[in-house]
Formats: C-alpha cells, sequence, structure tokens
C-alpha cells in the first residue's frame, strides 16, 4: 500500500471511530465506508473492519457502562444466537461482487437511520425474548457477512420500536458489536488464516479516536449533526460499492 493512501486511511479510521463512538457505534459502517473510498479489496475490508470494532467496541462498552446506561436483561436475549451466527458469517466469504452489493445496502440503510428522526422518548418496552432471539440471529450472521458489528441495525431497532432509551440503546448496541466482531473476526481467519498487516497502524487511530468520542459521547455530546455528517460518507461509499 502506498505510504499517502495508509495516511489517508488511517486519519479517516481516527475521525469514524470518534464520531461513532460519541454516538454509541463501534463504526464498522464508517470504516467500511472509508475503506471503500480508497479501494480496498474485501478480503482486507471485512477482517480489518471487525478488528476496528472489537477496539473500538471495548472502549464504547467501558464508557457506557461506567455511565451507567447497560441493562443486562435486554442485552441477552439479543447476544444469545448474535454471536454463533456471526462466526458462521465471518467463516463465510461472499464473492466480490455480491459482497459489494450487500455492503452498499448496508452502508446506504445505516445513512438512513442517521436522517431519521428518533420518536420521542417514553416508558421503554422490551421485547419479547423469542423475538429479541430472532433478530438477534440474523443480525448476527450479517455483521459476520459484512463486517459491520450489527449495531447499526439494532440500536435503531432498539429506539424506534420503543424498546429501550436511547442511551441503554447505544450501551447494548456497543457490547452487542463487541461480541459479534469478536466471533466474526474469529470465523474470518480460520477460513483465511490471514490478516492485513497494515492493519496495526489503523488500530492504533481507532483506539485514540474510540477512546475520545465514547468518554464525550456518553456524557456531552449532541449526536444530530454527528449522525448527519456520518450518512453524508455512507451515502458516497455506497453508491459508489453499488454502481461499481
Amino acid at each position: 500500500m502506498a505510504v499517502e493512501t495508509l495516511m489517508l486511511l488511517t486519519a479517516g479510521v481516527f475521525v469514524i471511530a470518534l464520531l461513532y463512538s460519541s454516538v454509541g457505534h463501534a463504526g464498522a459502517s464508517g470504516y467500511i465506508a472509508v475503506m471503500s473510498l480508497l479501494s480496498l479489496a474485501p478480503a482486507e475490508i471485512k477482517p480489518i473492519a471487525l478488528a476496528l470494532n472489537i477496539l473500538v467496541a471495548s472502549i464504547g462498552s467501558i464508557q457506557f457502562w461506567r455511565a451507567g446506561h447497560f441493562s443486562w436483561s435486554l442485552f441477552w436475549p439479543f447476544a444469545l444466537l448474535a454471536v454463533p451466527f456471526a462466526f458462521v458469517g465471518g467463516y463465510l466469504n461472499l464473492p466480490t461482487r455480491v459482497f459489494q452489493v450487500i455492503v452498499g445496502i448496508v452502508l446506504l440503510v445505516s445513512a438512513a437511520q442517521f436522517l431519521v428522526r428518533p420518536p420521542a422518548e417514553g416508558e421503554p418496552h422490551p421485547p419479547a425474548r423469542p423475538l429479541a432471539v430472532g433478530v438477534g440471529a440474523g443480525l448476527g450472521l450479517l455483521s459476520g457477512l459484512t463486517g459491520t458489528g450489527g449495531g447499526i441495525f439494532l440500536t435503531p431497532l432498539l429506539i424506534f420500536l420503543r424498546w429501550a432509551r436511547t442511551k441503554t440503546a447505544a450501551a447494548t448496541s456497543a457490547l452487542f458489536i463487541l461480541l459479534n466482531s469478536i466471533a466474526g473476526l474469529l470465523g474470518n481467519l480460520s477460513a483465511t488464516q490471514t490478516f492485513p498487516k497494515f492493519g496495526v497502524s489503523l488500530l492504533v487511530a481507532a483506539a485514540v479516536g474510540g477512546l475520545v468520542g465514547s468518554h464525550f459521547g456518553s456524557r456531552r455530546f449532541e449526536p444530530a449533526l454527528i449522525k448527519r455528517l456520518l450518512a453524508v460518507v455512507l451515502v458516497i461509499a455506497g453508491a459508489k460499492l453499488i454502481l461499481a
């Protein structure tokens, strides 16, 4: 990889980690967007996105836990089958064009949910456990296949269906992303036995960005402007993948 490309990629990952972690996400869709805009191959995108998820979601989980937003009773039904399904998804490697189209659609859906105004918060009503288990399984498989972690879908579901308050949804998604990403990366490494060497510098950038973003996001930041900025990046990258 050219030095200029690596520098751009590292800077992009830092910014994405900071912005995403401030609104309770590990940032996989953002990392994928940056890597896609710089024309990395799917075989490089998927494991790096999952590894970055693990790092940033670890930081986010700790920060939101300390801030008192995590709910175990809400979390575990979603995670029960998500983790093994994420491993399966990570193990499977889609054809390049199929991967591009699916991930492109994921990025556009992710952008859309950033632009939709969430409903006014009321008393949350968690879903029935069988429904949560089924939703978790589907999101786990999708997270492993695409390297997204699943939180980009779980958070809006929790909020828009009023299954949780916003901060609780963010805290739940952070740990959900962490476990799915670990399982997905293990599945991917089992299948490929390789990991891109330049991923180390990206992990350092994501660690710094995630630490700063999750700290301020759990206490200070207003997410509306951040979400609009992220939506623009996701739309551009999603369109690039679909139209490639």
